[in-house]
């Protein structure tokens, strides 16, 4: 596959707003050994953009500190986690026949090998991503997907949302026929953990709110509880019986009065904390009750194999909100931030 020399890309020299997004052209990036060059189909968009550009990610013992997904960020950074294209290049030690094979990058930095290591650093924040024509990846980490029926754009909406989602059921270790509840549920995570949920024969109540209620409901929620009135007395009259496993995005005033929704040994996943990181609550609803708090930062190589089986079979498919091209990268992270759409934004560079 041709190459050229150079590329079009989308950095960031500095934390800041969406003017901060500066186009550029540079040179294209040389895979080492063990790594592939990807020229970029579809790059998709997600809160982490968004917090990673603002430095909103804190530090630990200093919370309002400006920092990365996990600490300073070396600049200029090419944004963008979740990427779908084709192989165009090799390095040394790997297989050439990957030239030409449709893939999706598993975005995560691991703290070491084998199937349960911890993500501790993300694609487009730790090392660049991409808001480019092309980027590279560790081989083992670019999945073949040559034969799923998904378009560039829903394989490129999987990997942070649904590894996030998938990562969350799993440590939540929920099973068949339990009640879960999914807050946030009209984000990329949220109906991805509604998707997944539902296949894997959960019952799902889910909190979302106005206009976005009906299409919550077509994602396959059985319930939709509106975020803008009592959640709480909404949720428990939509599971009298209470709920086995939270699946939380929002954190803040939803943990403390909603841990006492939880069943008897029900688990509370928390993976984001849009309603505020700052979170309290009666620490007697929890060991009284043996119910577990559990937090859930994206997925393990392990899951992240159990999502492409699930994308290569199309058992589900992912909600396109709106494309931008690349050049218009700050456009779309506003219309990300302003949150009136469903389903995810991607970039086509």
């Amino acid at each position: 596959m041709d190459v050229s020399e150079t590329m079009r890309a989308v950095r960031i020299a500095e934390h800041g707003g969406p003017e901060v997004l500066e186009p550029a052209e540079v040179a294209v990036p040389a895979p080492q050994a063990g790594e592939v060059l990807v020229r970029v189909g579809s790059v998709a968009l997600n809160n982490t953009d968004l917090w990673t550009r603002e430095g909103a990610y804190g530090r630990p013992g200093d919370p309002e500190a400006l920092s990365g997904w996990r600490g300073p960020i070396s600049f200029p950074r090419i944004q963008g986690a979740d990427v779908a294209g084709r192989v165009a290049a090799v390095g040394a030690g790997v297989d050439e026949a990957l030239v030409g094979r449709r893939v999706v990058v598993d975005p995560a930095i691991y703290d070491t090998g084998g199937p349960d290591a911890n993500p501790v650093g993300l694609m487009g924040s730790e090392r660049d991503g991409g808001y480019a024509e092309y980027v590279t990846a560790p081989a083992e980490q670019a999945h073949d997907v040559t034969e799923s029926p998904l378009t560039d754009d829903q394989l490129a909406a999987l990997p942070t949302a649904y590894g996030t989602a998938l990562g969350m059921i799993e440590r939540g270790r929920m099973r068949k026929g339990e009640t879960v509840l999914v807050s946030g549920a009209s984000g990329g995570v949220g109906l991805a953990l509604i998707q997944i949920a539902r296949a894997r024969g959960a019952r799902v109540v889910a909190v979302s709110s106005g206009s976005k209620i009906d299409a919550v409901r077509e994602a396959g929620a059985h319930e939709v509880v509106d975020r803008a009135r009592d959640v709480v007395g909404q949720v428990r009259a939509a599971a009298p019986e209470g709920i086995d496993v939270a699946l939380d995005v929002i954190a803040g005033d939803l943990l403390n009065e909603g841990l006492p929704l939880l069943r008897e040994g029900g688990r509370w996943v928390v993976a984001g904390a849009l309603g505020g990181y700052d979170a309290s609550f009666d620490v007697r609803r929890l060991y009284l009750h043996n119910a577990q708090l559990i937090g859930s930062a994206m997925h393990t190589p392990a899951h992240f194999d159990l999502l492409m089986d699930l994308a290569r079979r199309a058992a589900i498919r992912p909600v396109i909100a709106a494309a931008f091209p690349l050049d218009q990268a700050a456009r779309a992270q506003e219309e990300l931030a302003r949150r009136g759409h469903v389903g995810k934004i991607v970039l086509h560079p």
